[in-house]
């Protein structure tokens, strides 16, 4: 029981550093190592000062949602780890974490809708960008999709975990 125990609080753990990293770093479509757009920035390298210049994500309904849903996301998933170190120490022997579940549940369903939503709406988000042929989905994104069976693996198994100690 405690290394069942061990292995859902180090799933949760790394599945939260994974939407974090998600939701904050700067790849979610890339033209190779010349231009990176994430959910926040759009940065070009310039070879002349070898940095990159980012400027704010020009807005749209669709990226906002994204934005929406990825930050959902992190909270729920933080909400559900600080309840469920709550109940590993104040909940009787025998109780579920059913709060704990619900709530990494609902998170794997907000990622799955936002990376859902950046999948079929990328024209609209990327709008005035480079062509979209050349460029391919950056490494955030495909955390994203990763994230959703991780998340909803571990919501199943906190619903079925009980307290044994």
């Amino acid at each position: 029981m405690a290394l069942l125990l061990m292995f859902v609080t180090v799933l949760h753990l790394v599945t939260l550093a994974m939407l974090f990293i998600a939701t904050m770093e700067k790849s979610w479509w890339s033209w190779g190592d010349i231009e990176n757009t994430d959910l926040w920035y759009k940065c070009t390298y310039e070879n002349a000062t070898e940095t990159w210049l980012c400027a704010s994500a020009k807005d749209s309904e669709w990226l906002q949602s994204v934005q929406a849903f990825m930050i959902l996301s992190v909270v729920l998933s933080s909400i559900s780890f600080m309840v469920f170190l709550g109940q590993l120490f104040t909940m009787s022997k025998g109780g579920l974490f059913y709060f704990t579940g619900l709530c990494q549940l609902f998170a794997g369903f907000a990622v799955f809708a936002a990376a859902l939503i950046f999948t079929f709406q990328r024209s609209a988000i990327l709008q005035d960008s480079r062509e979209l042929e050349k460029g391919h989905f950056g490494y955030c994104y495909i955390l994203a999709w990763v994230c959703v069976p991780l998340l909803l693996i571990s919501g199943t198994l906190y619903v079925h975990l009980r307290k044994r100690a």
